[in-house]
């Protein structure tokens, strides 16, 4: 009986079986014991490109595409770098902490990387750097060593973490704006939003009267 060409087959959402919506960011201890593990197993790369993640706080397309010469001088890693976001077309600065340059320098010795070469190289031909897609993997294997649930956390847990522990501390959403890189408010906002974040407590100023609604309103329908 030949099959009747007419009868369409349902697409399965791309969706499907997968936790959507906002990732959560890292906790200090969870930051700590996933550095540790990586340390304990000598993968210098993840641990190097772990907290320049964590330091960058940039998009997944933006931190791949980092080259040795976007974070050293030389041979020195600088306390400081400044990129194209490819998606704003806007440049953004990010401090390279302490022991971000350390494992940055490691890595760099181990692999022998040039200058105009790529931070995280990948594997495969086609791409001259690691890809988001497998950025997205590490990620997951990162919080998975540690027992979280990897369908609850991805790539825009790293770019939310530093952030996150940023406006906790001085509850500044202007200086949080500018460290993202953000060309408006409500996107900085949206990047701060869950309920461990309280952003309730915004300025009591009226330039945030709107954003304190949609807080509310945000927090009350989860």
């Amino acid at each position: 009986m030949e099959a009747n060409p007419k009868v369409k087959h349902a697409q399965v959402p791309w969706n499907k079986g997968k936790l959507t919506g906002q990732k959560p960011p890292l906790k200090l201890k969870e930051i700590w014991a996933i550095r540790i593990h990586l340390q304990l197993a000598k993968q210098t790369r993840e641990l190097a490109l772990f907290n320049l993640a964590l330091d960058s706080k940039l998009r997944g397309c933006d931190l791949v595409a980092l080259q040795v010469l976007d974070a050293a001088h030389g041979n020195q890693i600088a306390p400081r770098a400044i990129i194209m976001q490819r998606k704003t077309q806007r440049p953004v600065q990010f401090e390279i902490t302490g022991q971000t340059r350390d494992a940055l320098t490691a890595w760099i010795a181990i692999a022998q990387l040039k200058p105009e070469q790529y931070l995280f190289s990948s594997r495969i031909k086609a791409s001259p750097h690691i890809t988001t897609r497998q950025y997205a993997r590490i990620v997951n294997k990162w919080v998975a060593s540690i027992g979280l649930d990897p369908s609850a956390y991805g790539t825009h847990t790293m770019r939310r973490t530093k952030a996150t522990l940023i406006y906790r501390r001085t509850k500044n959403l202007r200086a949080v704006q500018l460290l993202l890189g953000h060309t408006k408010l409500e996107s900085t906002f949206g990047i701060l939003v869950s309920r461990s974040t309280m952003p309730w407590k915004l300025p009591n100023r009226p330039r945030y009267s709107l954003l304190r609604s949609q807080a509310a309103i945000w927090i009350g329908g989860r």
